[in-house]
């Protein structure tokens, strides 16, 4: 008789199974560098991930950078949060959203002053995790050249992680990733509900 999929013994098997695949896997992962994460997609939760990994990495003692690409124009929890915390070096160098700015001559501007200040970030080893929030989107548009954004995060040091968020991230940047995340919507208060931003949830 076939035993139940559901029994206290079958799921012990299962288990026990999956734990030597696992085990595995982890002893024939035996390489340290530093990883490059892109994390994009229409769905929610692309910047709240790359805070989730920057507090992980506070809480190791890490030092960490943050540039936010075209975000600027309102405050964020994340803002107020990690700004002034120590190991944090915080900029936020966006004028807002494309839709609002109308200003493609701008948006350059302000893209190409935060690619400057990323660049140090990228060059820097003190920096141990480096947060580009919505690098996607200024690629996206073009406000900066790919070319040399990936040439700059190729080049950054061999133990630095960086972690690039946004929509529509391009294939190039996918393939040079070691980690790639797209967010799917599934429902989303905003759109199917008409609920505006909620602080602590958006903003």
């Amino acid at each position: 008789m076939r035993q139940d999929p559901k029994s206290p013994e079958r799921h012990a098997w299962r288990m026990a199974k999956k734990q030597e695949i696992m085990n595995a896997r982890i002893a024939s992962a035996d390489k340290d560098q530093g990883l490059l994460l892109v994390l994009t997609g229409p769905g929610k939760g692309k910047s709240s991930s790359g805070f989730g990994m920057l507090a992980r990495a506070l809480g190791h003692g890490m030092k960490v950078g943050v540039v936010q690409f075209i975000k600027g124009a309102f405050s964020t929890g994340e803002e107020a949060f990690f700004r002034d915390l120590p190991n944090v070096d915080y900029h936020v160098m966006g004028d807002g959203y494309t839709w609002d700015t109308q200003n493609r001559e701008r948006d350059i501007a302000s893209a190409t002053a935060a690619w400057e200040i990323a660049k140090k970030m990228l060059s820097d080893d003190s920096y141990q995790m480096v947060l580009l929030d919505e690098l996607n989107i200024a690629l996206h548009y073009e406000y900066l050249d790919i070319d040399m954004v990936l040439d700059d995060l190729q080049a950054r040091p061999a133990m630095q992680h960086a972690i690039v968020t946004g929509r529509y991230a391009p294939q190039l940047l996918i393939d040079l990733a070691d980690t790639v995340t797209e967010m799917k919507v599934v429902k989303h208060a905003f759109k199917d509900l008409g609920v505006r931003a909620q602080k602590g949830v958006e903003l």
